[in-house]
């Protein structure tokens, strides 16, 4: 009791001087500790004065003395807790480092021991990983003893947390920081079937992290320079947190570079037949390609581990070449929209470039095989017609460079993932392996997948299959609306892709019905629409063998034209068969206006038409036709010289013109048909003497038509396709 007193006292009287004269605080203590060496209190004020007065050297040595002589003494720990927290801490503020300095004073030996205790401290599994992680850094010769042990506690941590996502705390910890450490260090024997799981929880992870929805980090988005957000390869630069780890923590530095790494480590392990590491995608697939011609039964026991090369190898290069095309055609799956990006979502559309072509109806088939052309009707592809489509591989994808200036490097990301699927699924036991990794990463609820899937299925030609995957591909949208930009035409891919689908199954009422849906979110342009066709420099390639296709900007400027274009060919082969049809004609005259003159020829030929037929009848032609070029070849129709045509072209009116001859007296005088001063551009003049036995409501009816031609056209033809949608459907029943 006595010592007790005597230590306290001389404690006490180190404190008092520790402020005015510290070298005699400092006497005082080494004068108690050679009195009472066990003595704790006293080593540990020792300690204080050091570590307060920041002298790394002597106040390690104690520490180390302490941790030695009093290893069950609570203000130890929780000295070492402070410690190992700094050591954790990547801050550099001077008490931080400090602390660090102090640590590395200590023996390894020291060092080793002290984090391992520190670790059996921590009852939070957490903590207890990042622990065990310093352990494993400092000193690799423990990941045999303990890194394989941490991996399985991560993964058995994260089963019974029960977490809704691969992208959480405990998988992040084993795939980023403990999986590297356990597969580099050769001493580490695994078996092969832990390394493919282990890499496939790895890709579930990172593909996971990657194609995650930005609105699980649009609460953590800082201000990001806008270069950083166009491409999707730029991810891993936004904020964003995962739930039980820092910010810091939570940010992975180029994860698909990670993941092939890691890739690369299991095939050396696994000897894969691998020449050599840091292939492209492009290379990888190729290698692959060659094994499967080699290797016909993957089933085989002296196979198996090639056919699990083959799988995964084409697997990553698949998951990774499919997330680049998506993520530079439909950016805001993955990124959160910026307000200086100027990136519109992009559309796979079937070119549509000939529809301002002639009329050919093939009538050469077999009679069980013909399509219904011949009286106008829809032509439904039959299963040959649909296995023949199926073939186009080959086929070439028009890009304006300006919309995507990285077309080259997306498109051959488009080949690479076409063609890594295509080989997954070459035989029963790579595609039954594929199918296996998709189930248990529930691939199906993936709206960027069915996006690729769906461009994949229509640029192969398979139109059937692609309006079934455009189904899963709306429900998806519904439940992720989240996802995807509301109000915008993002939201109506999948209808304007069943529409194109639909028209090149040759079924036109259900394309015009899908494509009026469309009309209904278009907001039409009220500035002069660029013509598309002449942006699009097209690029004719030696050979052809399926027809184009194009990636448009899924915008109103663009897409009003290109539905204005499929309702036209959708009308097109019913207006020129043998059986007359005014209101098919009618409806491709206004139609045609689009992207005038490009369609002139086809006009030409509709009035051709109408010369043979005598007379026409389209009563809501003073409704939507306000190209001058058609009003003066109309009103020439009624003339003598342009063959007198009967023409009912006003709603609710009988004959307009009388074939009697002109009242006595009356004599020829020039009919002008001049626009309005703001159309001076499209200025014209008729002088064909076509007043000449014109009925004067006709000619006052064209006269106020042509007052009109100053009218945005793209508000014409919008309210064409509200207004007339009924019509429309009636005409291609």
């Amino acid at each position: 009791m006595a010592a007790q007193i005597d230590c306290e006292f001389l404690v006490k009287k180190a404190r008092d001087l520790v402020t005015d004269d510290p070298w005699a605080a400092k006497a005082w203590l080494i004068t108690a500790r050679t009195l009472y060496p066990t003595d704790f209190g006293i080593q540990y004020e020792m300690y204080m004065i050091e570590r307060n007065a920041e002298r790394t050297a002597s106040a390690g040595r104690i520490l180390y003395d302490m941790f030695v002589n009093f290893p069950d003494q609570p203000m130890v720990w929780r000295e070492i807790s402070v410690i190992t927290a700094a050591l954790r801490n990547d801050a550099q503020d001077k008490q931080t480092q400090f602390l660090r300095g102090l640590f590395e004073t200590l023996p390894g030996r020291i060092q080793c021991e002290m984090l391992l205790k520190a670790t059996e401290q921590c009852f939070n599994t957490l903590e207890r990983a990042e622990m065990l992680l310093l352990l494993l850094r400092r000193f690799p010769e423990s990941v045999v003893q303990h890194g394989v042990s941490l991996g399985e506690t991560l993964l058995e941590a994260e089963n019974m947390d029960d977490q809704d996502s691969p992208v959480n705390c405990f998988r992040k910890l084993f795939v980023c920081d403990v999986l590297p450490l356990i597969i580099n260090n050769p001493e580490v024997r695994l078996p092969a079937n832990l390394l493919y799981q282990y890499l496939h929880k790895a890709a579930e992870f990172y593909i996971g992290y990657l194609t995650r929805s930005p609105s699980l980090e649009s609460q953590h988005q800082g201000s990001q320079d806008s270069a950083d957000l166009k491409s999707p390869t730029k991810r891993s630069t936004q904020k964003y947190i995962i739930e039980g780890l820092t910010e810091k923590l939570s940010v992975i530095i180029e994860p698909w570079d990670r993941l092939f790494e890691i890739l690369s480590i299991v095939a050396m392990r696994c000897e894969w037949q691998m020449d050599k590491a840091n292939r492209s995608c492009g290379e990888i697939l190729h290698r692959m390609k060659d094994l499967c011609r080699y290797i016909n039964n993957f089933d085989d026991e002296g196979h198996r581990k090639y056919k699990h090369q083959v799988v995964y190898s084409t697997l990553l290069v698949f998951f990774k070449n499919a997330f680049q095309y998506v993520g530079s055609i439909q950016p805001s799956l993955f990124q959160v929209p910026s307000p200086s990006s100027n990136q519109v979502p992009l559309i796979l559309l079937d070119d549509l470039s000939n529809i301002y072509g002639d009329v050919d109806i093939d009538r050469s088939k077999h009679i069980h095989k013909r399509r219904k052309l011949g009286d106008g009707r829809e032509k439904t592809l039959s299963s040959d017609d649909e296995e023949c489509s199926g073939k186009l591989r080959s086929r070439h994808i028009v890009v304006n460079k300006i919309e995507l200036p990285n077309s080259v490097d997306v498109l051959e990301s488009f080949k690479v993932a076409r063609e890594s699927w295509e080989l997954l699924h070459s035989q029963e036991a790579l595609e039954k392996e594929f199918t296996r990794t998709c189930i248990s990463w529930k691939t199906e609820t993936w709206l960027w997948l069915r996006i690729f899937i769906t461009d994949m299925i229509i640029y192969q030609g398979q139109y059937r299959k692609a309006i079934n995957s455009l189904h899963q591909l709306g429900a998806l949208q519904g439940t992720q609306q989240h996802v995807i930009n509301r109000g915008t035409l993002e939201q109506q891919r999948a209808l304007i892709q069943m529409a194109a689908c639909h028209f090149a199954l040759g079924e036109y009422r259900m394309t015009c019905d899908k494509v009026l849906d469309v009309m209904c979110s278009i907001i039409p342009c009220t500035q002069d629409v660029v013509k598309v066709q002449e942006e699009i420099p097209k690029v004719k390639p030696r050979f052809r063998k399926g027809s184009d296709l194009k990636l448009l900007p899924c915008t109103s400027k663009t897409m009003m034209p290109y539905c204005l274009q499929l309702i036209l060919a959708c009308f097109k082969l019913r207006a020129f068969t043998d059986i007359r049809d005014d209101l098919a004609l009618g409806h491709v005259v206004v139609l045609l206006q689009l992207d005038w003159p490009r369609g002139e020829n086809l006009f030409l030929k509709a009035v051709d038409k109408i010369c043979q037929q005598g007379s026409f009848q389209y009563e809501n032609f003073f409704n939507y036709v306000t190209n001058i070029d058609m009003l003066e070849e109309f009103a020439y129709l009624r003339t003598t010289e342009g063959g007198k045509i009967h023409l009912e072209l006003l709603p609710n009116q009988g004959i307009l013109i009388k074939n009697s001859s002109p009242p006595l007296g009356l004599l020829p005088q020039e009919f002008k048909l001049q626009p309005s001063s703001q159309a001076a551009d499209r200025h014209h003049t008729v002088t064909r003497g076509i007043t000449k036995g014109v009925k004067e409501d006709f000619r006052l009816a064209m006269e106020r038509q042509v007052s009109r031609c100053a009218e945005n056209l793209m508000v014409v033809l919008h309210r064409f396709c509200i207004a007339e949608k009924i019509i429309l459907l009636q005409t291609l029943m």
